[in-house]
């Protein structure tokens, strides 16, 4: 039985999700960002017990069908972004369409009414996170991050950094208050 689940974004999620699922004598076939497989059919009251176990370890266990599609564009996106060595050289239109088996149009249109930002600000708001990061890690130089996160060119990437945040790279990475935003918040 799958069920879908919101905020689920990082590996710690993950591990969260499989102890609560442990601790309610549940199987599970596969915990993914966004979703679980269980072998068990559960009863509404096993599912009441669940909704309220994940909401403790700050997740929510999702019923509604444009929200689950919805958080299956988001995982998506935070998995290409911050999970992926290299971001798909395709475009994210036609990635994110792949891999959701659903039109373009259509998967943009409902995200855009739900969350009242462009999947493609989406992506740019994560992208620019992903950013800071990198800098702060002082392991890639500019030009290497502007590859990695599959930017034409570094003026690109800095003149969409600068967008986002009001700085540039380099002065970001001068700041000794680096503010990032975790994951969970973006967008949401």
């Amino acid at each position: 039985m799958k069920l879908y689940i919101k905020y689920m974004v990082s590996t710690r999620c993950k591990l969260a999700v499989k102890e609560v699922l442990k601790k309610l004598g549940l199987h599970f076939v596969m915990v993914d960002l966004g979703e679980i497989d269980i072998m068990e059919d559960i009863t509404d009251e096993q599912r009441e017990v669940l909704r309220v176990e994940l909401h403790n370890v700050g997740l929510e266990l999702m019923d509604n069908k444009r929200a689950v599609l919805i958080e299956k564009i988001k995982n998506v996106i935070i998995e290409m972004v911050h999970y992926s060595d290299e971001l798909p050289k395709v475009n994210y239109s036609d990635y994110i369409s792949e891999k959701l088996n659903h039109d373009y149009t259509y998967l943009s249109n409902i995200f855009s009414e739900v969350k009242g930002i462009t999947i493609q600000q989406f992506i740019i708001t994560h992208k620019v996170e992903r950013i800071k990061e990198l800098l702060l890690y002082d392991e890639l130089n500019l030009t290497e991050i502007s590859y990695k996160m599959n930017y034409s060119s570094v003026a690109h990437l800095s003149n969409q950094f600068k967008k986002i945040t009001g700085l540039t790279p380099s002065h970001y990475k001068q700041l000794k208050d680096n503010k990032r935003i975790s994951i969970e918040e973006i967008g949401n």
